[in-house]
């Protein structure tokens, strides 16, 4: 089975292809340059070094969300497009899910951290046990002060220190030295950031759990309105 992981829904720009059980290649950015110049020539450039071709591919793994909403309408159009002419699956793979099932073996409770704004993050809370990937708390939209308690919580209850992670640990890193009141670590540089691979590798045990979609009922999810459709509701804008 061939499978390509698209990851857009943040800062990181990722595609990957699994094949079977193996990254054969990934190609991933984190630096300044807009989606929609990176995710095809990333997608092209990796079927180009392994010799892959689209129609190979068995299904599409793309992180579906929250995060933000341009990023996410990029991935979600190019998985579209890409499913479209041989009628490829798509596989919705929740983007803090992927996030902590690339720090796949820690033994900690992982919180991975994605800017929301205000003072706000999209995450959840995640632990191994064994090979076992448990998700205590799926995607949400809170305060970052309201995630920390809830992540401490968690570790409290579970015996084990707190991992915060995801390309929004920078900005909230400091905010959490000054509320934390558990044991907790940063995650190092290389698991910190989003990665198609793990958004295919994860996909892949979804698809095989039989979770799927077409590309005509495949929608990014975004948890809250978007910063224009808020100002439009505050001015009593239809």
């Amino acid at each position: 089975m061939l499978i390509l992981g698209i990851e857009s829904a943040s800062l990181t720009a990722s595609a990957a292809l699994l094949l079977d059980d193996t990254v054969i290649a990934e190609y991933t950015t984190n630096f300044k340059k807009t989606h929609s110049q990176t995710i095809l020539p990333m997608v092209d450039e990796i079927l180009r070094m392994t010799g892959k071709e689209m129609r190979e591919v068995s299904a599409i793994a793309v992180s579906e969300g929250p995060g933000s909403f341009t990023g996410l309408r990029i991935g979600a159009s190019l998985a579209k497009g890409l499913a479209f002419p041989d009628s490829l699956p798509i596989i919705p793979v929740p983007t803090p899910d992927a996030i902590a099932y690339g720090a796949f073996g820690q033994n900690s409770v992982l919180c991975p951290l994605m800017d929301a704004r205000r003072s706000e993050v999209y995450s959840g809370l995640y632990s191994f046990e064994g090979e076992n990937f448990i998700i205590h708390e799926p995607a949400v939209a809170r305060p970052i002060t309201d995630q920390v308690r809830a992540a401490e919580a968690l570790a409290e209850k579970l015996g084990k220190p707190v991992m915060y992670l995801g390309d929004g640990l920078p900005v909230f890193a400091d905010e959490i030295r000054k509320i934390a009141s558990v044991p907790y670590l940063f995650a190092p540089a290389h698991l910190r950031c989003q990665h198609a691979g793990a958004v295919a590798s994860l996909g892949a045990r979804l698809y095989l759990s039989g979770r799927k979609e077409s590309c005509y009922t495949f929608e990014p999810v975004y948890l809250r309105k978007s910063q224009a459709e808020q100002e439009r509701e505050k001015k009593g804008l239809d």
